[in-house]
């Protein structure tokens, strides 16, 4: 068939079942969008390409669908490397497209040039430069695979403006088949079931065993084979920042997230344990603290999809290797037929180490940014999405928000990106139509991606924002305040701006609460919303997120408090 570049792009893309991108028009990505009214596509227009690549990523992650984000040439470029860092990080299938300046102006620094593979060659799974028209089709096939296949992450593909106008006629396949694994299935089937005959033994052996959940659960989305497991086995859960959701809220062996912000009955379970069982996780040290100390006395049993993380912070003593889909389902089939302890005494112990988490702080009665999220959590409805910032909130909404799928809690977890909330609720809500989405983010993050409002005004997406103010950098005043003798610097945001002027302009209902008996009608009326609903949330400046680990120290070494 006769056609260009661009047209053979879009039909690629079409052909691999993507619907919606993500993206901000510029020179060199021109003739992509000049075809685009002719593909099937759904294009959202972001306000800034940052913005794309995030919410990429958490339509990504929120689906277990690839996330697309398009942009121009240079600068356009460049601001995706942030989101494509994010999703390397947190394991999200996303593939950026960006145009390229045309071949022939390529290494005179010509106008918005900018060496786009070199610069993301760190942050991606696999980028590509393609200079002719002709390798489009196979370049979009093999970064598609490989964002999605194995452990997934973000791709580039980096397409000149020549070869996105170039004429030709295209008579091959747009979509091939996948390749068939080259290693023995029954070869794989005896080692897994070797290793889950290990691992089950291990834990049979055990006094005291605790499962974790990491974000691997999410992205093979077992949700309902992991909690068959637990069940089975009978052991305590936790989980990390990105495996909450996995775990049944409503299981009394679930003790929530553990690691520097994580529940006191959490962190202290898995230092007594004598017996670890990760399941994708990646023993980050926001989780293990002091990493000599971690672990010490337990048998660790690692299983993830990639090799590389087995044994690359903590030494593991059974090593399983594979998609947690099948690993599960070994376990399981060994575990129905093992004879497994009761750990009663175990549980009974764990039942003594919950602790309610510490309260708030109040000053001159004004609100609580704990009270609100407290409030928030126990109004939600089953199913709603959840995005955030990060900083103070990020770990206080993860205290307690109560998920009923992995996949509603989005948050910017190995990275740490501010401004992450809000154009993440916009990938979500694309994502899911019909599902609430919730964005809870920080003064400060709100501000790094605020002009996303108007994306949200554009599409009438029903995104609902609460901005917790306490008119400071929190986490970071926080640090100040308990490790630099209370040097406050450069975290006072006394100049916010009024955030429903802000939210008025863009033509998004709005309200402000700053009192403790104001706040359940306020957030009532912003669930209510049939549309996009800001609520400002005024709180009071110095309250601290407890427990917290210090940096370097042993996840059992926590502050519940304030110093005198």
């Amino acid at each position: 068939m006769e056609t260009t570049g661009s047209r053979l792009l879009l039909s690629a893309l079409e052909a691999h079942g993507i619907d919606a991108v993500f993206g901000y028009p510029g020179g060199a990505i021109m003739p992509f969008y000049d075809a685009l009214p002719q593909s099937g596509l759904t294009h959202y227009l972001v306000r800034h390409e940052q913005g794309a690549a995030f919410a990429a990523g958490a339509y990504a992650r929120t689906t277990g669908r690839l996330g697309v984000c398009v942009a121009t040439s240079g600068p356009g470029a460049t601001n995706l490397v942030t989101g494509l860092l994010d999703a390397m990080m947190d394991s999200a299938p996303v593939l950026a497209i960006t145009g390229q300046v045309r071949s022939a102006l390529m290494g005179t620094d010509g106008f918005q040039e900018a060496d786009v593979v070199g610069i993301t060659s760190s942050c991606t799974k696999h980028n590509a430069l393609v200079s002719r028209a002709v390798e489009i089709p196979v370049a979009i096939e093999r970064a598609i695979r490989i964002a999605t296949s194995g452990r997934p992450g973000p791709v580039l593909v980096d397409i000149t403006t020549d070869a996105l106008k170039e004429r030709l006629t295209w008579e091959g396949p747009l979509c091939q088949a996948a390749e068939r694994p080259r290693v023995s299935q029954d070869t794989h089937d005896v080692d897994l079931k070797v290793q889950a005959t290990e691992a089950i033994a291990a834990l049979a052996r055990a006094e005291r065993p605790v499962i974790i959940v990491g974000g691997g659960t999410r992205i093979a989305n077992v949700i309902q084979e992991f909690r068959r497991f637990a069940a089975l086995i009978g052991a305590p859960v936790v989980a990390t920042i990105t495996g909450l959701g996995t775990a049944d809220p409503g299981d009394s062996r679930y003790l929530g997230m553990f690691g520097m912000h994580g529940h006191k009955g959490a962190n202290l379970a898995v230092t007594r344990a004598d017996c670890m069982l990760a399941l994708g996780m990646r023993f980050d040290d926001r989780v293990t603290g002091d990493v000599g100390k971690f672990g010490r006395n337990a048998t660790i049993i690692h299983c993830d999809i990639d090799p590389t993380e087995i044994g690359k912070i903590i030494p593991v003593d059974v090593p399983i290797v594979g998609d947690l889909h099948e690993t599960i389902a070994a376990l399981t089939q060994v575990a129905e037929v093992a004879t497994m302890p009761s750990y009663e005494s175990w549980l009974a112990e764990v039942a003594m180490l919950r602790r309610p988490l510490p309260p708030a702080r109040h000053e001159n009665d004004e609100l609580s940014a704990t009270d609100v999220l407290d409030a928030l959590s126990a109004m939600m409805e089953p199913g709603t999405v959840v995005t955030t910032d990060v900083g103070q909130h990020q770990m206080w909404m993860a205290q307690r928000v109560r998920l009923e799928s992995s996949r509603d809690f989005l948050t910017s977890a190995g990275l740490g990106a501010m401004g992450f909330g809000l154009p993440a609720a916009v990938g979500a809500q694309v994502a899911r139509p019909n599902d609430p989405v919730i964005a809870v983010v920080g003064d400060g993050g709100f501000q790094m991606t605020m002009h996303e409002l108007a994306t949200i005004r554009r599409y009438e997406l029903p995104v609902k924002i609460v901005v917790i103010d306490n008119r400071h950098l929190g986490m970071v005043r926080q640090w100040q305040e308990l490790f630099y003798e209370r040097r406050i610097v450069a975290t006072d945001l006394y100049d916010n701006p009024e955030f429903c002027t802000l939210a008025s302009a863009y033509g998004i209902r709005s309200a402000r609460v700053e009192r403790a008996e104001d706040l359940h009608r306020a957030l009532s009326e912003m669930l209510e919303s049939d549309s996009a609903y800001l609520l400002h949330c005024a709180c009071f400046p110095t309250e601290n997120c407890f427990p917290m680990v210090p940096a370097g120290r042993h996840i059992d070494e926590m502050l519940e408090r304030t110093p005198a």
